[in-house]
């Protein structure tokens, strides 16, 4: 896990090796101020000395000054490595989400995806920047200071040695109690998060069935969660000052009882025994041991937390998409024929049950195919195999006559585009949207793409015209309007296949008669698959293949069907029922 992390430092790792630099060298000052304290009051006060007073004090000032501006460079130094590097492990995260097939994003929820690239590198990014300045300054400063303190009285300083084991084990025990809290709070803010953006998305269904309530006490449940266990976690957190105060007291309290001891029996001769300027010395460093085993322990509470968030980036980093195009790849597709032999999918592989079973289809170049079938009957699933959106289990699927698998992904998609069940329109322009298919469209390409897919005649009608701002999802556009732009964005890419997912249910029938002739006038050469729930979306087609249970169960055409196939023919009559009944009512 770690050394997936730090992968992602890069460019941060100089900045990184100078912020450890300067902290050293800012601790090694403040080490040095106690002993130059300690001549201050042996050599220089108690002898009157001030010649000596004042050479003590100049060190004295010089040394402050350097520590001071060695910590200010490490500060900032290290804040700046800390936010390259919480940076770097973002960019990859979105950068290693974009090859994630199908099948890896069936792994992580959307909401959790978000958590992860938000709260999770927040939380590295703090702990990363603790870890550079604290981490460092607290072993370094603890290990300095146990040995001046042993040069200056090795029996005095035992009593670090005493306490330093039972401080140690208590904060072990702190850090087993609150690791489990904290692995728990991250996966509670991905069901807060996955509620607040399924509210956000679906706040018109919210608002017509007047759910408010209902959403908000589910919102204020799962945040009520997140508090206990926070506050709990917290609460254990704190513990670790009192433990670290009763022990630097305690400390105090010994080294001031023995140590006064020891000078009153030198009669504060260094030579003798302890000095009155030596036991200054021991109380600074006493309070330097203690100081940075406080900051140890806050570094240890900080990596606690971060530890599951650290965890949780390292799945997405570690994530390998198991779709990938395949070394000398074939980066020419010829046409668009298709054909299935003995096709088998499964969405996992222990699944008991195929989704798609023994599926022999062929399919064409320029081909139009209407699939037609119930809900559940994996119509969805047949054609996301074509463009390798999944990968069949079984048998071989061959586009222009190659196996899929062997086609350079991105050649394998741009020739093939699809309009997905879940029509999905971005923010910004409607050309902007629009040039999703094809970056370097003209005005006019688009205007044409628009014109085929029946798009423009509404558009003409928007102020702005093909310069019209589309909100987050579409959400200001109709469900029919936002489909024909879907279609008219797939036919920019001027594809070798067009796979229309159920992508014209929310227009008329009309309309849509008019984008299927558009089709075989303008893109003949285009193989054609149409998913649909109507019957006439797909009676003209040159094959309609019935599909049953993840099965073919007939493929023909409308008028064969209609006498040989009892699913296709009651669909259809069930459908003819129903146009009859509107038509009279």
């Amino acid at each position: 896990m770690l050394k997936t992390l730090l992968k992602s430092l890069r460019e941060n790792r100089r900045n990184s090796f100078l912020t450890i630099f300067f902290s050293m060298i800012e601790v090694v000052f403040e080490i040095l101020i106690p002993l130059f304290m300690s001549g201050l009051i042996d050599y220089g006060i108690d002898m009157s000395d001030m010649g000596t007073v004042w050479k003590y004090i100049g060190l004295l000032l010089l040394f402050a000054l350097l520590q001071l501006i060695t910590g200010i460079l490490a500060a900032r130094i290290g804040a700046k490595a800390s936010v390259g590097f919480a940076a770097n492990l973002r960019q990859d995260m979105y950068d290693n989400v974009q090859t994630f097939s199908f099948s890896n994003i069936d792994k992580f929820s959307t909401a959790s995806i978000v958590t992860r690239l938000t709260t999770d590198v927040t939380n590295i990014q703090n702990a990363y920047q603790m870890m550079l300045r604290l981490a460092i300054r607290g072993p370094v400063m603890l290990i300095f200071a146990m040995f001046a303190s042993f040069r200056i009285n090795r029996d005095i300083s035992l009593i670090f040695l005493a306490v330093i084991p039972v401080m140690a084990v208590l904060l072990i025990l702190i850090v087993k109690k609150v690791n489990p809290i904290f692995n728990r709070v991250f996966h509670t803010y991905d069901e807060l998060n996955n509620v607040v953006q399924e509210n956000v998305r679906g706040i018109r269904v919210v608002k017509s069935f007047n759910r408010e309530d209902y959403e908000i006490k589910k919102f204020k449940g799962i945040s009520k969660r997140i508090y206990e266990d926070f506050a709990k976690g917290e609460r254990l957190l704190a513990f670790n000052s009192p433990i670290m105060q009763f022990f630097m007291y305690l400390c105090m309290i010994l080294i001031s009882w023995i140590g006064a001891k020891a000078i009153v029996a030198s009669g504060n001769n260094a030579a003798l025994g302890l000095t009155t300027g030596d036991l200054t010395a021991l109380f600074t460093y006493a309070i330097q041991i203690l100081m940075s085993l406080m900051m140890l322990s806050m570094v240890f509470a900080m990596i606690i937390i971060s530890l599951a968030s650290a965890r949780r980036i390292a799945e997405i980093l570690q994530e390998k998409s198991d779709i990938v195009s395949p070394e000398n790849a074939v980066k020419t597709v010829s046409d668009g024929s298709i054909h299935f032999d003995h096709v088998d999918f499964t969405y996992a592989s222990k699944a008991d049950k195929k989704v798609l079973d023994q599926i022999n289809l062929s399919i064409a170049s320029g081909e139009t195919i209407g699939i037609i079938g119930g809900t559940g009957s994996s119509k969805s699933s047949l054609v996301q195999l074509i463009p390798r959106l999944y990968d069949v289990t079984g048998g071989t699927l061959t586009l222009g006559g190659i196996d899929v698998r062997k086609y350079d992904l991105d050649t394998l998609r741009n020739a093939v585009a699809m309009v997905l069940q879940k029509n999905e329109l971005f923010s910004g322009t409607i050309k902007e949207n629009l040039r999703w298919g094809n970056e370097n469209a003209t005005d006019e390409e688009i205007e044409h793409a628009c014109r085929l897919a029946c798009a423009d005649e509404f558009i003409q009608t928007f102020p702005d015209k093909y310069d019209t701002y589309i909100e987050q999802g579409g959400t200001n556009v109709s469900g029919g309007q936002k489909q024909r732009l879907c279609i008219a964005r797939a036919l920019l890419k001027k594809p070798k296949v067009l796979i229309l997912d159920d992508s014209t249910s929310a227009v008329d029938t009309k309309t849509d008669a008019t984008i299927q002739r558009s089709f075989t006038e303008y893109i003949p050469e285009t193989t054609k698959i149409i998913i649909a729930q109507r019957v006439s979306s797909v009676q003209h087609a040159d094959q309609i293949v019935v599909l049953d249970d993840g099965k073919i169960a007939a493929v023909g055409k409308h008028e064969e069907l209609l006498r040989s196939c009892a699913i296709y023919r009651e669909v259809f009559e069930s459908q003819q029922k129903g146009e009859n009944d509107n038509g009279e009512k």
